[in-house]
């Protein structure tokens, strides 16, 4: 049997020996498992990049909203519920505080709820219940000849 370095036959020849080839290769495919689980994850974790949609967006079939109904828009590219309640209208992120999941409004129990944590927020988006650390975040709602806009506030 001939001496070996690194892999490599010792005598003067550049060929790579079986066991250097498996390492290398072993060494390649623990690299890329490692990078097929991590990079999921961080996606996970940082919020998703989320274009399209303008500033400025106006609520489609406001005028036929009821008192108590919702309808969610994308307003700079974010989800946001409008809701129409006997005072006018009101706009809150559809966003949980929690982890980003979409949150819902229960038109018969007047409040947001989130289905992935079971958080809760009251009719002004403040947590009621559940693991949300802050309230949903309120968006600005103008009126213009009779039809509604939504704004970041």
């Amino acid at each position: 049997m001939k001496p070996q370095v690194d892999g490599f036959d010792k005598v003067g020849s550049a060929r790579p020996t079986r066991r250097g080839f498996l390492d290398w290769l072993i060494s390649l495919c623990s690299l890329l498992a490692g990078l097929a689980m991590t990079i999921p994850g961080l996606m996970y974790l940082w919020p998703a990049a989320r274009g399209g949609g303008s500033d400025n967006m106006e609520v489609e079939g406001a005028d036929r909203m009821a008192p108590g109904q919702s309808r969610m828009v994308q307003v700079g590219g974010k989800a946001v519920i409008v809701i129409r309640d006997r005072k006018g209208f009101r706009a809150y992120s559809a966003i949980c505080t929690h982890l980003g999941c979409l949150v819902t409004w229960e038109q018969a129990k007047e409040q947001f709820f989130c289905p992935c944590h079971a958080a809760v927020f009251d009719a002004q988006g403040r947590v009621v219940s559940g693991p949300a650390p802050a309230p949903l975040p309120a968006y600005k709602i103008k009126e213009v000849g009779g039809r509604i806009y939504v704004s970041p506030a």
